[in-house]
């Protein structure tokens, strides 16, 4: 007889969601980098505990970027104001139309997290 493994869903009991969607970016963009620079990102080791993991997030924007919610376009503002840590302003002529991008991005990844209790 075959039995598949099927790991226990994680139950956060404590975790604090997001008070937005923009923060839970910035919150993903920084565990990538960390991740990227040799850190081990693990569950229940934050300061602060969060009911998702930095996969999760990354799993909601593939899904959105293969249901052409997302392009390409929006990728790159995310990344590179996830980075710098600061949403394009609108009102600095260079970042208008990164801002326009950004907001649209952020509006379609909303209702997914707040779906999943990622923001509250």
């Amino acid at each position: 007889m075959c039995s598949r493994f099927v790991p226990n869903a994680t139950i956060y009991t404590d975790a604090t969601p997001f008070n937005s969607t923009e923060e839970a970016w910035f919150w993903f963009v920084q565990a990538q980098d960390a991740r990227a620079n040799g850190a081990r990102v693990r569950a229940g080791q934050a300061l602060v505990p969060r009911p998702c993991e930095p996969v999760d997030v990354a799993r909601a924007v593939d899904r959105l970027y293969r249901q052409r919610r997302l392009f390409r376009e929006h990728l790159a503002v995310m990344v590179h104001y996830g980075r710098r840590f600061m949403a394009p302003d609108p009102q600095r002529r260079h970042e208008a139309r990164a801002s326009g991008l950004w907001r649209e991005a952020l509006d379609r990844l909303d209702p997914v997290l707040r779906g999943k209790g990622i923001v509250a």
